[in-house]
């Protein structure tokens, strides 16, 4: 009898534990996407729902979310250039993790600086310490990388990636960044490949990108490094 007694209380206290932890776990578990309604951004959130992450999309009021509504995610409508709006997004819930996909401009500002910039403040405000966001090759020491051609056509987006990405180094966060070369909407080939050779350049389809960003944010050891992504069939083959 005393046997069976020791043993159900074990049990209980393992179950008891385990649900401890998978409430933790479930707090603590979700990812926040920016730039999540299109593109790259949309695809990484498709990823991350397929396999039962807790996923929430930071959109604008405006956004298209016909894409999104297709599979499990929550939404939090705001602006990636409103600081305010970043930080009740952060603070709306406990993350896990932040993704950051933005970019393009609006007038004399680009979210891909000024809204990037705003995630990594209100992460940090937050306390959320794992940060990835995708840039370009053309920044920083990745400068040679690209052509006169691509440098003249891009060089306001790779100057705001460039500020955008020492902001995020110098915040003290387990930051990643993922520079990406040209970026096609052709089907994945599954050749997808996270690159330390800031001097190389080539072309990656979304999906395959999106796939690489999983990866990054499933390895501890992409913490505090910069990677190209470049399907392995393009590397050195300018997209422009």
């Amino acid at each position: 009898m005393r046997t069976f007694q020791v043993i159900a209380l074990s049990l209980l206290i393992c179950l008891g534990l385990m649900g401890c932890m998978s409430a933790r776990y479930a707090e603590n578990s979700g990812v926040l996407i920016f730039g999540a309604s299109r593109e790259t951004g949309l695809e990484i959130a498709r990823i991350l729902a397929a396999r039962g992450e807790a996923v929430t999309a930071f959109v604008r009021p405006t956004s298209d979310l016909t894409a999104l509504k297709t599979f499990e995610v929550k939404f939090i409508e705001g602006d990636a250039l409103n600081p305010s709006d970043v930080i009740a997004a952060l603070k709306a819930k406990k993350y896990s993790a932040v993704i950051s996909t933005l970019g393009g401009g609006r007038g004399d500002t680009r979210p891909d600086l000024e809204g990037s910039n705003n995630v990594v403040d209100a992460a940090k405000a937050a306390g959320v310490k794992r940060v990835i966001i995708v840039t370009v090759i053309g920044t920083g020491d990745s400068a040679n990388a690209v052509s006169d051609r691509v440098k003249q056509f891009l060089g306001k987006v790779i100057a705001a990636k460039d500020q955008a990405e020492k902001h995020l180094m110098a915040s003290g966060l387990d930051w990643t960044i993922i520079r990406p070369g040209g970026l096609t909407s052709d089907p994945p080939t599954g050749k997808g490949a996270l690159l330390s050779d800031h001097s190389t350049m080539g072309s990656i389809a979304r999906v395959d990108l999106a796939k690489l960003v999983v990866k990054a944010l499933d390895d501890s050891g992409t913490i505090g490094q910069i990677y190209h992504a470049i399907d392995q069939d393009m590397v050195g083959k300018a997209p422009m």
